[in-house]
């Protein structure tokens, strides 16, 4: 039995790199830039840039299947600047803090290029990335760009496939029904032998997408937002993950889950979580997830791989077999 264990908190900063993210104000690179090296400064673990160009709010509370509040409906589209580069920039400027892309669309690029980048930014970082994978979840924005709607969980386990396979052996030949790789090598190889960890984002109620976390993930990345951010919210989430793990997982090997949702005003009642608080028995606490990726075990998974520009709890087991996170984000436009 993996008995759960209390563990410090970390602290990460989803960057605002939005139309407005800064007080209304659009951030240039020289903000960026001056908030990254200052989270970095005073203790921030980790920093994570969202993987979207030309997106609209409203399409996200739809994607959940969340009323849309008719302020949002009224919103319109609003752009991003370009996450990957940003984080290559940013891997470059600071020297200590975790990098990730929360989450990666692999509809956006070829996934054998997206594993060549990761590798390389992970050189450039000197081993800082996260790798956040994810199936797409802005059919405005595929749309707007010309990238294919149909088939996405299918595209995705293609595209995983290849990905994984290229980080932990470097070399890949496949032939699936929408992406072909033959003969591709990583060469040259970055500080990590198999690559930086994973991450995958998927609701909890998406069994396909789940077994995709149980079987290949390092870390899960849940969203709860629009809807209430307490405590309790966690364990029916965590149930179908763990589920997912047990059905279709193995039995060693580490795993992670992170949850995120937006951060409560501090006024607000109820029994919200500060920084150093520690999980209530009962309600808020967080059983570890047996599951992780079949091919090897990742001795080099940081011991907090999440994001938050609020509060945020963590919980886990003592022993390799899983590493469990928790946390909150806020920010109008999280999106994962």
């Amino acid at each position: 039995m993996v008995r759960a264990s209390v563990r410090p908190l970390k602290v990460g900063l989803h960057m605002p790199h939005w139309e407005g993210g800064i007080d209304g104000v659009t951030p240039r690179w020289a903000d960026l830039l001056g908030l990254a090296q200052q989270a970095e400064e005073v203790g921030f673990d980790s920093l994570w840039l969202a993987d979207h160009t030309w997106s609209i709010l409203s399409e996200f509370y739809e994607g959940i299947s969340r009323p849309v509040p008719p302020e949002v409906a009224a919103m319109p589209p609003f752009g991003m600047w370009e996450g990957w580069t940003l984080l290559t920039a940013l891997a470059v400027a600071t020297s200590r803090i975790q990098l990730g892309i929360l989450v990666a669309c692999t509809g956006f690029r070829n996934p054998a290029l997206l594993a060549k980048m990761a590798d390389t930014l992970d050189e450039i970082s000197g081993g800082r990335l996260i790798l956040g994978l994810g199936a797409g979840d802005s059919m405005f924005e595929h749309r707007a760009m010309g990238y294919p709607t149909d088939h996405l969980v299918s595209r995705f386990e293609e595209a995983l496939t290849i990905i994984r396979r290229l980080l932990c052996d470097g070399r890949l030949d496949f032939a699936g029904t929408y992406y072909h790789v033959d003969g591709f090598e990583l060469r040259p190889r970055g500080p990590r032998p198999s690559g930086p960890p994973i991450l995958i984002g998927t609701l909890a109620n998406r069994p396909r997408m789940l077994r995709l976390v149980a079987q290949h993930a390092d870390i899960w990345n849940g969203w709860v937002a629009y809807d209430r951010s307490y405590a309790d919210i966690v364990p029916p989430m965590r149930e179908r993950v763990d589920a997912a793990c047990e059905l279709h997982g193995p039995r060693s090997g580490d795993a992670g889950a992170v949850v995120d949702h937006p951060g409560r005003p501090a006024r607000s009642a109820g029994p919200c979580l500060r920084p150093h608080d520690r999980i209530p028995r009962g309600a808020g606490r967080i059983t570890p997830c047996a599951g992780g990726r079949r091919d090897r075990p990742r001795p080099d998974l940081p011991d907090a791989n999440d994001t938050g520009n609020d509060r945020r709890l963590r919980s886990g087991s003592g022993t390799p077999r899983a590493r469990i996170m928790r946390l909150n984000r806020g920010g109008r436009q999280d999106v994962r």
